[in-house]
């Protein structure tokens, strides 16, 4: 590895200095009364989103894993039940950063409006970053003034890759204690320390690569989940159903999906299929486990230094779980930097629970996302709540700025610049009914999806159109196409309109969706042998 630019402190690479250099910081006292008074006035933000984690990966969402730190944010703020994503990394950040859908926002250059950054940095905040980026440019020329992370879809969680900035300079301090997670967290509270120093409130976007493949963890963090995924996939799901119904995430007529025939019954595998799949579990559960214990470190640090109270945080994932089996053997451990492991669709259909299909498609289980919002100053009165009404990551930039009180430019870059698309979310945190969107629209390649009030109509794999009752069908099992023709094709031709004239989706993105019934491009490959590469495709 290169460490030419390794500014070595002691026997240390200098990124291991500045971690501990914050810890430190963040255990003794506050960084000054400037954070108090800071506190007072305009409220810092803190946007994270994961990286393929399903709807129900996290503890207050149903799962098994621990999340206890994401877990006491939703226990003190809200949560929403219903909200959306695009199913699909780089399209999950257009959306996130700009307000818009992704083709109206100018696709991965975001060149029809502003980004977030830019919009709080001419109203007065210092904007920073770290994490995955996955667009064109890089961060600093959006609107960022400090960023750490990769710009890369994907990255090695120990080594790294080329593609890390520092500022928008190259950057290969990896020691041998990185670990790209932690790191997020040590960069975020060196950025957050340089902007109460400046006196300027803060809005900070982490984009966590976890737990996305290639899955690599902690031994620690493995060690946790050991034997934990023994009883196999069917029954995990299962419990975690019953744990959303008593937490009322969902309502009792959404039923579970059933398992689709491509993925085997857990009792029909194996014994060595089995320690497999249960090995690969243990290794997605550590990859949340250590996300969570950095939110954790975060928190904390925003505590000691008096900056909790006045600071929204908002928590969200790009997309449902990801299907796609794509290991590269199976001989390496994975805490290991060489291993590059993934889990498959049975796996990623216990991460989607309730729902059906998965990231790419717009069926509930590639779009839905969890959102965690928490601002004690203003949101302490709905502690614990859980809110139905649907929002979407367009909605996210609307509602920081009518959280900042921040003025959304008329121009960009000497053209004129139209509002977002998305509406503030703002009243629903509040406890309050907003106005519900005219639709909620989706698209990512030949998977298609409309929704308009509660009647969704979806697409998957160029397959034919299919129409759910979001009322008492979530889980999109009762196809009310044949029964509801009209109402079929009056949504099929509002979202084309929508692709057309809202988003400007690309001719070939618009053709009409087939007759024939969608199938899962591949077979669960348990019963296979991984070869390098898995199923071919995009590294996203």
């Amino acid at each position: 590895m290169n460490r030419s630019h390794t500014v070595l402190i002691g026997r240390r690479p200098a990124w291991i200095f500045r971690r501990t250099f914050v810890v430190l910081l963040s255990v003794t006292a506050p960084l000054c009364s400037q954070a108090e008074g800071q506190s007072a006035n305009r409220p810092n933000v803190i946007l994270m989103m994961a990286d393929d984690l399903g709807f129900s990966d996290l503890g207050c969402y149903g799962s098994e894993i621990s999340t206890p730190n994401l877990d006491q944010l939703a226990a003190d703020g809200v949560r929403l039940s219903q909200f959306y994503n695009t199913a699909k990394c780089h399209s999950s950040r257009i959306c996130l950063l700009t307000g818009r859908y992704p083709f109206q926002a100018g696709g991965e250059a975001m060149s029809a409006g502003p980004t977030i950054a830019e919009v709080m940095k001419e109203n007065g905040y210092f904007t920073s970053m770290t994490g995955k980026w996955h667009l064109q440019d890089q961060p600093t020329d959006r609107g960022f003034d400090r960023y750490w992370g990769h710009l890369s879809g994907a990255t090695n969680y120990f080594t790294g890759d080329n593609t890390f900035r520092l500022n928008g300079q190259p950057w290969n301090e990896f020691g041998p204690e990185f670990y790209t997670t932690d790191a997020n967290i040590d960069f975020a509270t060196r950025f957050i320390t340089e902007a109460v120093s400046s006196g300027k409130p803060f809005f900070h976007y982490i984009a966590f690569n976890a737990p996305h493949y290639p899955l690599q963890a902690k031994e620690v963090d493995i060690k946790r989940y050991k034997g934990k995924y023994s009883e196999g996939w069917d029954s995990i799901r299962q419990r975690r159903y019953q744990r959303q119904l008593d937490l009322k995430l969902i309502r009792p007529e959404f039923a579970l999906s059933p398992r689709p025939d491509y993925i085997p019954a857990w009792h029909e595998l194996t014994d060595k299929e089995r320690a497999w799949e249960e090995a690969r579990m243990e290794v997605f559960a550590a990859m949340v486990d250590c996300l969570d214990q950095n939110v954790g470190r975060l928190t904390n640090f925003l505590k000691q230094q008096n900056l909790f109270e006045n600071t929204l945080i908002l928590f969200c994932s790009d997309n449902g779980a990801c299907p796609f089996e794509r290991t590269k053997g199976r001989s390496l451990p994975a805490s290991s930097p060489e291993s590059y492991w993934c889990y498959d669709v049975g796996w990623a259909h216990v991460g989607n629970t309730p729902f059906r299909w998965f990231k790419q498609n717009q069926h509930e289980g590639g779009i839905s996302s969890p959102l965690i919002a928490h601002w004690p100053a203003v949101l302490k009165n709905q502690a614990d709540t859980i809110s139905h009404q649907p929002g979407h990551l367009i909605d996210l930039v609307s509602t920081i700025c009518d959280a900042t009180n921040s003025t959304f430019p008329e121009s960009f870059r000497n053209e004129p610049c139209t509002r977002p698309q998305g509406q503030t979310l703002l009243p629903v945190l509040k406890g309050q009914e907003r106005i519900a969107p005219e639709f909620m629209y989706f698209q990512f390649s030949n998977n298609r999806a409309i929704r308009v009030n509660n009647w969704k109509a979806v697409s998957a794999n160029g397959g034919r159109w299919e129409l759910y009752d979001m009322t008492n069908d979530r889980s999109e099992l009762n196809d009310l196409a044949d029964s509801n023709p009209d109402k079929l094709s009056e949504l099929i031709k509002k979202w084309h309109d929508v692709a057309e004239n809202v988003d400007m989706a690309p001719r070939n993105l618009r053709k009409p969706a087939s007759d024939k019934a969608p199938t899962f491009p591949e077979k669960s490959r348990t019963r296979r042998t991984a070869r390098p590469g898995g199923v071919q495709g995009v590294e996203n």
